[in-house]
């Protein structure tokens, strides 16, 4: 494989329709991809679709913003009865173990804290489902796929960093990185790694940050079905596309683009334990 995505959800209710077609098209462009979960049901579904081939691999957990009943996302959970939201699911650590040491599961999460609607009930909630999964990530040592979202005029990354600190004992890749340089420079020193999405092909806000990251601490990622790059605005996004955002970041720092593909395929062999 030439490239990773090592974020998407092809597992969601958007690719039911053609999902086949979507993997033919990653994997014959070259694109290894991980499929995350983002609670109980779609982490078996990432698993299950891991084993469909040796380039594909699966993260599986709860995500913060699932930890309580939330808005209805059609892409995520299909079109369905407009009444159902997300589950508001509790953790149940021994489900989760079996899917953490199937040896195609290569990260826990996606998990973390997410301030963007926020009340204390939820933020006890997020932070209760956060502790569980780095408890998980610990016990399997296999690293931590990090949903982090500032919002309600709080830093969700300084809290993230304070409980990461105190319990973790992996190393983290924080996804979709969003932060500032500050946010940023903790998890640095805690030898972790951030991914970086589609929206850096047209949002030049990200530009000073992926600047100065290392590139030995940064991966590629789409999101998918989410953000997708130029050229493909405004239509649904799959895996393939993360060429487009490893080309974008080789733009930003001024490197070379084969020297950026083959160093973030060497970071996410060695963040995964896998070997592409």
């Amino acid at each position: 494989m030439k490239y990773i995505d090592i974020h998407g959800h092809i597992n969601f209710a958007t690719y039911d329709t053609d999902r086949d077609e979507v993997i033919k098209r990653t994997l014959e462009a070259g694109v290894a991809m991980v499929t995350v979960g983002t609670q109980y049901d779609t982490s078996v579904s990432a698993l299950e679709l891991a084993k469909r081939s040796e380039s594909m691999f699966a993260v599986i957990g709860v995500h913060p913003i699932h930890t309580s009943k939330s808005h209805h996302d059609v892409q995520e959970l299909g079109e369905g009865n407009k009444e159902f939201t997300s589950k508001g699911e509790v953790v149940d650590l021994e489900k989760y173990l079996i899917l953490a040491n199937n040896p195609k599961t290569v990260a826990i999460g996606e998990c973390g804290l997410d301030y963007y609607h926020l009340d204390d009930e939820s933020k006890d909630k997020q932070e209760t489902a956060f502790l569980s999964m780095i408890n998980l990530a610990n016990e399997v040592n296999k690293p931590l796929m990090l949903h982090i979202r500032n919002g309600s005029g709080k830093s969700a990354y300084n809290d993230a960093y304070q409980i990461l600190r105190q319990h973790a004992k992996v190393k983290g890749d924080l996804h979709f990185f969003a932060g500032s340089i500050e946010e940023a420079r903790p998890f640095l020193d805690l030898g972790y790694s951030f991914s970086f999405t589609g929206v850096i092909t047209f949002a030049r806000n990200y530009d000073e940050m992926i600047r100065y990251i290392p590139l030995d601490r940064i991966m590629s990622e789409t999101d998918c079905p989410y953000v997708s790059p130029i050229p493909y605005r405004g239509k649904r996004n799959e895996p393939a596309n993360v060429i487009e955002v490893v080309k974008t970041i080789a733009k930003i720092k001024g490197e070379n683009e084969e020297v950026v593909r083959e160093q973030i395929i060497n970071n996410a062999n060695d963040f995964f334990k896998v070997s592409l």
